[in-house]
Parts: C-alpha cells; sequence; structure tokens
C-alpha cells in the first residue's frame, strides 16, 4: 500500500488518476471524488502566500473566497461519483438535519454542503468551504439522532472555526513547493489515516502524523461548537459524549482497525471527560427521534448489503418486536422486498404501513415504485400524483414522476412538471437534465442543449457548460426571444471563465 503511494507521489496529477484508477482499495473512494482540490489548492496558495500578513495567519493563507473555490471544485467531482449516495431522500434528509444544526451555529453567513459516502467504516470528514462528507457506516452506527446530530455539529465546528485553515497556516512557507503532496495526505487522511501516513512520508513535506489529523485544542474547539449547536437546535447534548464512549469502546476490540473517525479526531478519556463535564451543566431535554431518521436508517439497511439478508433481519425483528419504530421496521421490509422483487409480500408490507403509519413523503415514494417496478404505469402515475398533492414539496416524488413520465414518452407533461417545480430547487442540477431528455425527446435542439448547459453549470463544470450553451446558440431552432437568452446566458458564462482564469493568474 505504500508503495503505490510513493509511486503516485512521484507522477504528475494527471498520472496520480491514472495510478488511482488501478487501485481497488476501498478505503481510497474519497481521493478521488476530491483529488481535484489539489491542483486548485496549489494554484491559489501560491498567490494567497504573497499577501501581506493582516493578522490573521489563515486567513492569508487561505481565503474564504479561496476555500468556496475549492468547495466548488470537490462538489464537481461529488456530481460525478460512483461512490457518492445517489438517493435523494437520504440526501435531503441529511442536509436538512445539517441546514438545522447550521442555523443554530456561530457562524450563518458560511454555506454548507452536506452529502453521504457509500462506505461502511464509521466516518465523517469536513473540507474548506463547508463540505461536509458522511459515511453510510456512520449513520447505521448512530443509536439516536441526536448522535448523529453530535457528529455533524462537530464537523460544522471545524469548518467554522477554520481549522483546516489553520493547520495549513502552521506549516512553514517554504513547504508550498510540495503543497500537492500534503494536500494529497490531507485528502486521503480524510478518509483512510493508514492511507495518508505513507502519502505524508512519500510526500517529503512534513514528516509527522500530527500535522495531518486535527489536534487536540481543534477537537476541544468543535466538541464546544457542536455542543452549542446542539443544545441550540433542541437536540440530546448527552449524545455526544455517549456516542464517544461507543466509539472508544469499539476501538478496544478492533486490533489496530479503529473507526476512521477516531484516526483523523483523536479521542482521549480526557476529551470525553471534558465534553461529559459540560454536559452536566447543561440543561437537560429528552428528545425523540423524528421519523425521518427513523426510515432513512431502515432504508439504509434495507440497501446496504443482500437483499435475502436484510428480509430475514426486518422480519426477524418485526416478529420479535425489536425495533425502536414500528412503522420505519415494516418500511424497511418493505423497501427490502421490492430489491428482491418480491411484489405480494411487498404489496402486504406497503398495505401495513398505509394503514398504521402517518402519511409521509418517503412510504408515498415507495409506493409509486413498487407500481413502477411491476410495470404498472397507469397506477405508478396515481400513485406519484396521489403523493405529489399530499407532499408537494418532495423531490423524490418529483425525480420519480418525471422520469416516469419520460420512460412513458410523455415529454410535455415532464416539461411541465419540472418547471412547476423547479423554483423550490433553483439550484437542482437534476432537474434540468431531466429537461434536456424531455427537450431532446421532442427534437427541440436549441432548448435541450440549454439545459444540459445549466445542469452543468449546476455540477460546478463551468468548460461543459459554455460547450453545452454555445451548442444552442448554434442550433437554429429556436424563436428569436430563446435564441436572445441563450447569446445572453452564453456571455456571461464566458465572462465568468475569464474572470476564473485571472483570479487563476
Amino acid at each position: 500500500m505504500a508503495d503505490n503511494l510513493r509511486r503516485i507521489m512521484k507522477h504528475s496529477t494527471t498520472n496520480v488518476i491514472i495510478v488511482m484508477m488501478k487501485l481497488t482499495l476501498p478505503t481510497i473512494r474519497l481521493l478521488a471524488i476530491i483529488l481535484l482540490v489539489v491542483a486548485v489548492a496549489h494554484g491559489h496558495l501560491a498567490v494567497a502566500n504573497e499577501l501581506p500578513d493582516l493578522g490573521d495567519v489563515s486567513a492569508t493563507v487561505l481565503s474564504p473566497l479561496q476555500e468556496q473555490e475549492i468547495a466548488e471544485q470537490i462538489l464537481r467531482q461529488v456530481a460525478v461519483s460512483d461512490e457518492v449516495l445517489n438517493d435523494v431522500e437520504v440526501t435531503d434528509y441529511l442536509q436538512s438535519l445539517g441546514g438545522k444544526l447550521v442555523a443554530n451555529g456561530p457562524d450563518k453567513r458560511q454555506s454548507f454542503n452536506f452529502f453521504v459516502v457509500q462506505d461502511p467504516s464509521i466516518n465523517a470528514f469536513a473540507m474548506p468551504g463547508g463540505v461536509i462528507g458522511v459515511h453510510t457506516g456512520l449513520i447505521l452506527a448512530a443509536n439516536s439522532e441526536s448522535e448523529l446530530a453530535s457528529v455533524l455539529g462537530h464537523e460544522i465546528g471545524h469548518v467554522t472555526q477554520r481549522h483546516l485553515a489553520r493547520m495549513l497556516a502552521s506549516q512553514k512557507y517554504d513547504t508550498f513547493k510540495n503543497l500537492a503532496g500534503i494536500a494529497l495526505a490531507l485528502l486521503v487522511a480524510r478518509s483512510n489515516p493508514q492511507l495518508a501516513t505513507g502519502a505524508l512520508t512519500a510526500s517529503s513535506a512534513i514528516g509527522v502524523q500530527n500535522q495531518l489529523d486535527y489536534t487536540r485544542e481543534h477537537e476541544r474547539e468543535a466538541d464546544r461548537i457542536g455542543l452549542q449547536i446542539l443544545d441550540s437546535g433542541g437536540f440530546d447534548v448527552r449524545a455526544m459524549p455517549e456516542f464517544f464512549k461507543t466509539l472508544q469502546r469499539g476501538s478496544r476490540f478492533a486490533e489496530g482497525n479503529a473507526p476512521s473517525f477516531l484516526r483523523t479526531h483523536p479521542l482521549t478519556s480526557e476529551r470525553i471527560a471534558d465534553v461529559t463535564n459540560r454536559v452536566e451543566q447543561m440543561h437537560y431535554k429528552q428528545v425523540r427521534d423524528s421519523i425521518e431518521f427513523q426510515y432513512v436508517k431502515a432504508k439504509l439497511r434495507a440497501t446496504l448489503g443482500g437483499d435475502q439478508a436484510a428480509i430475514d433481519l426486518f422480519e426477524q425483528n418485526i416478529r420479535e418486536q425489536r425495533y425502536a419504530n414500528a412503522a420505519a421496521e415494516h418500511y424497511g421490509l418493505t423497501v427490502a422486498l421490492l430489491r428482491k422483487s418480491a411484489w405480494v409480500a411487498a404489496d402486504k408490507e406497503l398495505a401495513w404501513l398505509q394503514k398504521n403509519a402517518a402519511p409521509h413523503p418517503m412510504i408515498a415514494s415507495l409506493a409509486a415504485r413498487l407500481e413502477v417496478a411491476r410495470d404498472k404505469p397507469a397506477a405508478a402515475a396515481e400513485r406519484y400524483a396521489s403523493g405529489l398533492r399530499s407532499f408537494p414539496d418532495s423531490r423524490a416524488l418529483i425525480y420519480g414522476y418525471a422520469e416516469h413520465y419520460l420512460a412513458t414518452r410523455q415529454a410535455e407533461p415532464a416539461i411541465q412538471l419540472v418547471k412547476a417545480k423547479q423554483s423550490l430547487y433553483p439550484n437542482d442540477a437534476y432537474f434540468y437534465d431531466l429537461l434536456a431528455k424531455a427537450y431532446t425527446m421532442q427534437h427541440k435542439v436549441l432548448l435541450s442543449h440549454q439545459a444540459q448547459s445549466e445542469a452543468y453549470f449546476r455540477k460546478y463544470d463551468l468548460a461543459r457548460a459554455i460547450e453545452q450553451m454555445d451548442l444552442a446558440a448554434k442550433a437554429n431552432d429556436g424563436d428569436f426571444y430563446q435564441q436572445s437568452i441563450v447569446e445572453a446566458r452564453l456571455r456571461q458564462l464566458r465572462q465568468m471563465m475569464g474572470d476564473d482564469k485571472k483570479a487563476k493568474l
């Protein structure tokens, strides 16, 4: 493993990517998502290093504007990565939970983006610009929503206190010539610290692992911010020390393979005691888990791993009444049965949910997907329409209904649906992907390329956005009004590209 990393570090960024593609280690998945940050950070930090010292060394090394640009580069890779969980219900839940925490945090001006990584390890990580990734393993390991919130609050604390910028600032300025190696090690560390050690040694920029991990001071600061966020957000503050204790107990039997979160976030008895003491001085509140948390955990349990094993476990839990929420257990069983194409059994479980559980968009979406899987288009359309009447803002239902329209060659209804809902999610790239497909179906070349351009723009891929908008301008099948809009937007995108290039000089 270390030999592979040493070979990687001797190559250019392009060759790094080529070598990575040959590696099959699941522990370096995230590196493929965010490797582009290396080049961006290297260029910007070289410029920032020439700025005068204004007192805050982190600001002179990595400004908030530079952090945001790095975040956009990360999100560009996230948008196309197979390792990021492509499930709008899980993602929307995490964004909603994260948004609630951010609203109760110390810096409400900082934008945040939360995403879920398909990885069974217990880990979460924060990157510049408010990008926070959470492994599916951590969501499943959380015994309560407050425990999950405690980790998110902790990561939000790292971002608002700009710990990564401060870590970079702590290095000698003459080491920035090796920034690509440092950045590579930092990014790998967020997913697998043991692998990062090899990268760090090969880079020769820094010689000690503690430069790579958050310091104890950083951790205490993030704990303090996280506890404040939990308390202000109405969560159970006891969840933070409880989750830490769970992680610590697990690490005792891990034989050198402790949870990834512990390797990048040093956890000591002193730190747990400090958090516990703080919690004892805070007002206790008993908090119930949201049904969304219960459904999301059940869905992940049902979709990750073997379908029959999931079915057996859900059925056993229901039979023995071993669950925190009966509806969530039946929901998970329905999802697992749907995976296995067990339509009759899935329909039976769905009927139980519709009778015994409160109406919920995740149940409505599941009901529609069951009809789609059974190749009953009319029934599926009715399920989607009914679901959207009850839950008009549900992205899962909007996506599903639009996809159903396209699958049944109904381009115009798909266009009307997406346009009616776009104002709810103006930065959603997938809405524009759906429009592009619908316009292609109608042989409307200008509108198809225009929509595809806007999709790329929202995926932070400006070059492809310009390429598609240029094709739209040359299509010659739009009216004067459409042509004018496309040409004006093309000029705007090119201006953005020019400004971006100037900023990197």
